[in-house]
């Protein structure tokens, strides 16, 4: 915002304009109402000139569960995923925001890795992927209440853009979100958990642990050979106790890789004095990684005996029911499809 509004200035116009106009066009998803607002003569124009949204959708898929993938085409060509879920209120929706073209980390059951990086987004083309999904919520009669910077890419490696997009949706006087309702993801860059804590935009932060050990983990995600299971945690724990915020631990289970008893009791051992939510994923399977192996879900039975381990425990853990088995679901999926 004090960008526009010194852009504004320039103009020779008063800043109170730039308020007016920001809140108004993030309240309309990237549209404006002109003649409600009673601009000065030629400042349409001029902010129409700037280019309002660089991004167009270029395919849309819908499941049955009321999943909706869009896939945007950004000004240089370049394709990136975004995604409505239903929320647990039937008025309610969820985004999910990706914040790179492909990604680097190289995990092997990721369809977005497979392509590689080929860049980062700007602030803008994150905080239009919102706007493209609140429109979808508008249409469907609900409401756009959470986001998740979770879709394709390593959100932490692009924190210069990030934490911006971020307070514009959740800051009251542009997006109104509220902070209280945007999550960050990370596959533990550690330097970049301590970045993010000290930025002062109090999002909550979901770790991407994946293995309670560090051979297991090694082998699914290349950034753990750089960053332990032990020093991530600590990174997380440092997080919830700068932030106040609680931190969500994410963990896929793979059939046969990571979703053993014992490795239920591991992964209770290192949650069970630190006070965080577990999210269990079902994986939708993308096909071979990059290792060549292709993994799968493991059996209801399996997850339940999982869970089992965990609740007896004492932790905090739920199984987040899979969504849009029907389409291109996982993150990477459609792009790879539609950019062959």
């Amino acid at each position: 915002m004090p960008e526009f509004e010194q852009l504004v200035a320039s103009w020779g116009h008063p800043t109170v304009h730039a308020r007016r106009l920001l809140r108004r066009y993030y309240m309309g998803s990237g549209e404006v109402a002109w003649e409600r607002l009673g601009l000065p003569k030629g400042f349409r124009q001029r902010v129409e000139a700037l280019g309002l949204m660089s991004s167009t959708v270029a395919a849309r898929q819908e499941d049955p569960d009321g999943t909706v993938k869009l896939l945007l085409r950004l000004a240089d060509g370049q394709m990136v995923e975004t995604v409505l879920m239903a929320d647990r209120r039937a008025d309610r929706a969820a985004g999910c925001l990706s914040t790179q073209v492909g990604c680097a980390m190289g995990c092997d059951f990721c369809a977005t890795a497979q392509g590689g990086l080929v860049r980062s987004l700007s602030a803008g083309e994150i905080v239009e992927q919102f706007f493209h999904l609140r429109r979808e919520a508008m249409r469907v009669g609900k409401e756009l209440r959470t986001i998740v910077m979770m879709g394709m890419g390593e959100p932490l490696q692009n924190l210069g853009a990030v934490v911006p997009a971020a307070h514009r949706i959740g800051w009251g006087e542009l997006g109104a979100v509220g902070f209280a309702q945007i999550t960050v993801s990370t596959v533990g860059l550690v330097p970049k958990i301590d970045e993010l804590a000290a930025s002062g935009v109090p999002v909550a932060l979901a770790l991407s642990l994946h293995a309670p050990d560090d051979a297991t983990r090694q082998r699914l995600l290349p950034t753990a050979r750089r960053y332990g299971v032990e020093e991530v945690l600590a990174a997380a724990d440092r997080y919830q106790e700068t932030t106040g915020r609680i931190v969500n631990i994410q963990y896929c289970l793979l059939r046969g890789v990571n979703d053993s008893p014992e490795q239920a009791r591991q992964l209770a051992a290192l949650l069970e004095q630190r006070r965080m939510h577990l999210n269990l994923l079902a994986y939708n399977p993308t096909g071979p990684g990059l290792s060549g192996m292709a993994y799968e879900p493991p059996p209801r039975e399996t997850v339940g005996v999982f869970l089992d381990e965990l609740h007896a425990r004492g932790i905090v853990a739920h199984f987040r029911r899979p969504r849009g088995a029907a389409i291109d679901g996982a993150c990477g999926q459609l792009r790879a499809r539609v950019c062959r």
